[in-house]
């Protein structure tokens, strides 16, 4: 529903230019409403006039995109390039007007970015390019003057790769007066140095710094994470994901058990400095032993956990089936650990101390068979809250994934399923958990038809809001897709310099 109010702001941005010239004479409280019409109807020309004489003293993008009383619809998915460009565009030329100026705030947070665009041209501005034209524009901007007043501080999530690493430094340290003073709630950081990591941390604010998120090609080791963590500092942080193996021993440390615990005990003291920290994902790092001494001394319950591949132990799932974090989790990832027969009492535990509260739960490639679907079944269903659950790469045939989908039709809150290709449509001697190749090697025939069986459970069921699917290679990443070119060439880069030191130790053998 929208009002009358939002209509008629809808019917003067579609005729551009007669909006733009009547901006002066419309009453400062219509321009949130006309800034919402402009980017719904994708105007960017309305779009940088409505921003470029913003009367307001803030500028907040998720509340003028969001539901509300006035206009039902959510608009944060539509990461509209001309748009946002327009935004940009329309920030410079109010800090370039002569005269007062009130934007004091301009938050450009808040976007989700998604797999297909809803916007007129279809064409996405994701968060890495985001940070580049943004890093860009206070480049430029200090480098040409600016008629005097206060800067305009613009919040932005942050994404910073070797490929804007000089660009967004230059943008962060200002040589001096700048207009607009770039502030960073998160930071995503991938393909840098730990040095560079540091550096951009220590330029973007720690102190208020809301989420960090170090992935992919960042390598990190154990020494890295304790040097980040006590130099850097987080005060603020609520959320934390490190990158693969984040967690091992450095190199050139003897990786005896007192140091190892040291280091470890270091690390768990510095995250249990953080009053704020509810989200921690800590994937594909070993783990083993080490759940109780890397949470123990956290301030606050956690709400997000990933141990995804983490060699986790019995001491680790005894140790969360009864810590403090298990009654408050709502997002839980434990893939790639052989469950319900290695720690079957203490997982089924976890999972009804975490009923009252799960959203979000991950078994893939957790050895979950036909046998163990009666187990299953029994521990999901007090998950009352649960909307999505995701169990990809466990060796279950097409009967079993009927059981369980009829199961799963019980949970009311259930929106999306993502289900393993059925043990039916591989060759009888295919070995779980499966490589890459293997994936794709199915009879996509008998696949489409089981499919159809169970959506058809879900339709007798009445349950028509639940969206089941197989994404083979994963859910879609919109940041790895934004910049696969640059990681590509760095992981090319990174292979070539191994095989670079290979082939001298080969030598020096020789």
């Amino acid at each position: 529903m929208r009002s009358l109010r939002c209509m008629s702001a809808e019917a003067l941005v579609s005729h551009p230019q007669l909006a733009r010239e009547g901006l002066g004479s419309v009453a400062h409280d219509l321009y949130p409403l006309l800034f919402r019409a402009s980017y719904l109807l994708e105007q960017p020309e309305v779009v940088c006039a409505v921003l470029g004489q913003w009367p307001l003293e803030e500028f907040r993008l998720r509340a003028l995109l969001g539901p509300s009383t006035e206009h039902s619809e959510d608009l944060r998915d539509r990461a509209c390039r001309a748009c946002l460009e327009a935004c940009v565009q329309g920030l410079v030329r109010h800090v370039r007007r002569s005269g007062q100026r009130r934007l004091r705030v301009a938050d450009l947070t808040g976007l989700q970015d998604v797999q297909e665009q809803r916007c007129p041209c279809g064409r996405a501005l994701g968060r890495w390019g985001r940070t580049q034209l943004l890093a860009r524009t206070c480049c430029e901007l200090q480098e040409a003057p600016c008629a005097a007043g206060h800067p305009v501080q613009v919040l932005t999530d942050l994404f910073v790769t070797d490929g804007n690493f000089e660009v967004v430094v230059q943008a962060l340290q200002p040589t001096g007066p700048t207009p607009l003073q770039l502030r960073c709630p998160s930071v995503r950081a991938d393909s840098l140095s730990p040095e560079q990591l540091l550096h951009v941390l220590h330029l973007a604010g720690p102190e208020s710094l809301r989420k960090l998120e170090v992935v992919h090609n960042v390598r990190l080791h154990a020494g890295h994470v304790q040097q980040l963590l006590a130099q850097v500092g987080f005060p603020q942080l609520a959320s934390l994901t490190l990158p693969t193996r984040a967690f091992d021993m450095p190199q050139a440390c003897s990786p005896t058990p007192d140091s190892q615990d040291s280091l470890l005990t270091s690390i768990a003291g510095e995250l249990g400095r953080m009053a704020h920290l509810t989200e921690l994902n800590v994937a594909f790092s070993t783990l083993t032993g080490k759940v109780p001494t890397l949470l123990s001394s956290l301030r606050t319950p956690l709400r997000t956990l990933d141990l995804a591949h983490c060699a986790l132990s019995h001491t680790d799932m005894a140790f969360l089936a009864d810590c403090i974090h298990a009654t408050h989790l709502e997002v839980l990832d434990l893939s790639g650990h052989n469950l319900v027969h290695l720690f079957p009492s203490t997982f089924f535990k976890l999972l009804r101390q975490a009923a009252a509260t799960l959203r979000v739960l991950t078994l893939e490639e957790c050895g979950i068979a036909d046998s163990n679907v009666g187990m299953m079944i029994l521990g999901l269903s007090p998950c009352s809250c649960l909307q999505e659950f995701r169990f990809l790469g466990n060796p279950l045939s097409a009967r079993a994934l009927r059981r369980l989908f009829a199961a799963l039709c019980e949970l009311p809150r259930l929106r999306r399923i993502e289900f393993p290709v059925p043990r039916d449509c591989y060759p009888e001697d295919i070995a779980y958990p499966q490589d890459e190749p293997a994936l794709s090697r199915f009879d996509q025939q008998k696949y489409a038809a089981i499919s159809e069986e169970l959506q058809a459970v879900l339709l007798r069921a009445q349950r028509d809001d639940i969206q089941a699917c197989t994404p083979l290679h994963g859910s879609f990443d919109p940041d790895v897709q934004e910049t696969s070119e640059e990681l590509g060439a760095f992981l090319l880069q990174a292979f070539r310099a191994a095989l670079d030191n290979f082939s001298r130790i080969l030598r020096q053998i020789e």
